[in-house]
């Protein structure tokens, strides 16, 4: 059986409104002491908005830190004391404008687990109506609908290449083949 790693200490080094960057110092597996610094979230989610049709809706951004557009599903960070099923529409409204009369769990995953100890919450959204759309300043979305074909030929084509989408199409993939 693994050996558990005991927490010794967790210091703040930075945060802002999204995260904290943390150090910790711990006993390692053979029980000297070793020191991680990893990335604390209270979590995120990953929306995957279903037409009536079938169509899997994505937004297009561009992404800063890849210099390129990225395909996606809608998400972020679960903010403000909000549940992970009530972020995830307050996303599904600000990034899509979109509203969806149900919003079904199907799973959880770490996007990154060396690196975050989030975990991101992923939800179906189904009953889809349009609204007003309300990004961040430093947001800019264009909706994009698929049938699953397209969105898996995409992800060959690497024109979808955002790992938490992949993540969350699995999740969703498990359930509806």
């Amino acid at each position: 059986m693994l050996k558990r790693l005991k927490q010794l200490s967790s210091d703040l080094v930075i945060e802002n409104r999204y995260w904290q960057y943390r150090h910790d110092r711990y006993t390692q597996p053979d029980g000297d002491e070793g020191e991680y610094f990893y990335v604390h979230t209270p979590g995120s989610v990953m929306v995957i908005p279903v037409t009536e049709e079938g169509k899997l809706v994505l937004v297009r951004q561009f992404r800063y830190l890849n210099q390129r557009e990225g395909l996606e599903f809608v998400g972020g960070g679960v903010r403000g004391g909000l549940s992970p099923e009530d972020a995830g529409a307050s996303e599904l409204k600000e990034e899509a404008g979109l509203v969806a009369t149900t919003m079904e769990f199907v799973g959880e995953f770490n996007p990154m687990n060396g690196v975050t100890d989030e975990l991101c919450k992923v939800f179906i959204a189904k009953g889809l109506v349009h609204v007003d759309a309300s990004p961040d300043a430093s947001e800019e979305f264009e909706l994009v609908e698929l049938g699953r074909d397209e969105f898996c030929d995409l992800i060959r084509h690497g024109e979808i290449w955002d790992g938490m989408t992949l993540a969350a199409f699995s999740l969703y993939s498990e359930i509806y083949r």
